[in-house]
């Protein structure tokens, strides 16, 4: 993506996030994994990097209703309501953690009892951008995980996807 172009997507994406009611905060966070993204989309051939940017921006969109797990797939609602296109409602509703299996969907209350997995490459690129940055510092895999253990216990599948996630993107074990 070109600078010009980038700054006038980024400056969009900012006033709608604004608009539904977003937090300083959740903004400036949004920032942060929308550069990180980006970066790992630069290292990859074939991927849509005016998507990634683009659902990297608005991924926390959710977090204007609230703050729970359930943000992801509010997200998701949201942008459908303003015709932002099955690509981004997909990208906003996958990111959650490592995304979320329909068993796990059921079990956090969410109001669908589907699959919520990254799937695509730019799905895959924003959920470890933001599985990376805390606020607006980045993080390590390592320091990830070890949040991810604390949180969930062990032995927890998502532990397993993030790795996987880890690996898909960098090439390089955990």
């Amino acid at each position: 993506m070109e600078g010009a172009d980038k700054e006038q997507l980024r400056s969009k994406c900012i006033k709608l996030l604004r608009a539904v009611g977003c937090e300083e905060a959740v903004i400036e966070h949004c920032i942060a994994v929308a550069e990180l993204a980006l970066e790992i989309a630069d290292t990859k051939e074939g991927v849509d990097k005016e998507l990634v940017f683009t659902g990297a921006m608005l991924h926390d969109i959710g977090r204007a209703r609230t703050h729970g797990i359930e943000h992801g797939f509010l997200g998701g609602e949201i942008a459908r309501a303003l015709g932002l296109g099955d690509k981004l409602v997909r990208i906003i509703q996958r990111h959650v953690g490592a995304g979320l299996t329909a068993k796990e969907a059921e079990l956090l209350g969410l109001p669908i009892a589907e699959d919520f997995l990254p799937e695509t490459m730019e799905e895959k690129i924003v959920t470890y951008a933001d599985c990376l940055i805390e606020g607006t510092r980045r993080t390590s895999i390592e320091h990830t995980i070890s949040k991810f253990k604390e949180k969930l216990g062990e032995n927890h599948p998502a532990i397993e996807r993030l790795k996987k996630l880890h690996r898909a993107l960098t090439g390089e074990p955990i």
